[in-house]
């Protein structure tokens, strides 16, 4: 009986220090998400600012949209308060409560929610946003794809034209190297520190920038493709 009653206890203690971690763990996130946040598309085509306060609300704590929300995302209009659900969901919601969208963190401070039939939005800190919009624009224009010997083997020039809501088009320059137009990429876009190259067929390509300020394609081979700015 006298056992019993130790795992008992001991069952309860631990129960009692999850919940206790579990809360820290809200607490924590709640704190780190107090400030301004950018709301938008995967591509940034279509952004919004939102200012989550850490007052209390009715169903949460509040924030406020800036007057372009409503237009460029629509579904913003019924967003009146915020929460933390669970241990690592924040959950913009409407004046019932009720998920307008989800969000969880798939990478320090970038966090993605669905909207079913939509798509995937991404929330994340303002001011690396606007660093990461400033780094988009920087892509844009002429590059050269070349070998590691230096030699180059096609020219491409990516662009800011709409392609579909998350991509942007790019054109290859004629005489490349067979591989090259095979694989014909014909959208892009910059997403977590890669330029992704995609062809008609979704065949994709991903590049991430080196100590070299340059672009290699990984996974890395023996013989990497670059990408070099013209």
């Amino acid at each position: 009986m006298q056992i019993l009653r130790a795992v008992a206890f001991a069952v309860a203690a631990l129960l009692a220090a999850i919940g206790i971690a579990h809360a820290q763990d809200a607490t924590t996130l709640k704190k780190e998400m107090v400030g301004q946040w950018e709301l938008s598309t995967t591509e940034r085509s279509k952004t919004c600012v939102v200012t989550m306060k850490g007052d209390a609300a009715a169903q949460g704590f509040k924030l406020e949209l800036e007057p372009a929300c409503k237009s460029a995302l629509p579904f913003t209009k019924d967003i009146v308060a915020w929460n933390i659900k669970g241990l690592d969901i924040v959950r913009l919601q409407d004046a019932s409560g009720e998920s307008v969208i989800d969000f969880t963190e798939v990478e320090a401070g970038i966090f993605e929610g669905l909207r079913q039939g939509e798509g995937v939005y991404i929330l994340q800190d303002l001011a690396a946003a606007r660093s990461m919009a400033k780094s988009m624009d920087q892509m844009i224009g002429d590059w050269a794809m070349v070998r590691s010997n230096g030699q180059p083997i096609c020219g491409l020039t990516l662009t800011n034209t709409e392609a579909d809501q998350d991509n942007f088009q790019v054109f290859l320059k004629p005489k490349c190297d067979a591989a090259i137009a095979q694989f014909n990429p014909t959208q892009w876009r910059l997403e977590r520190g890669q330029i992704i190259l995609m062809s008609k067929s979704g065949e994709v390509w991903q590049f991430e920038a080196d100590d070299n300020a340059q672009w290699r394609r990984v996974p890395d081979t023996a013989d990497p493709l670059i990408l070099l700015r013209q």
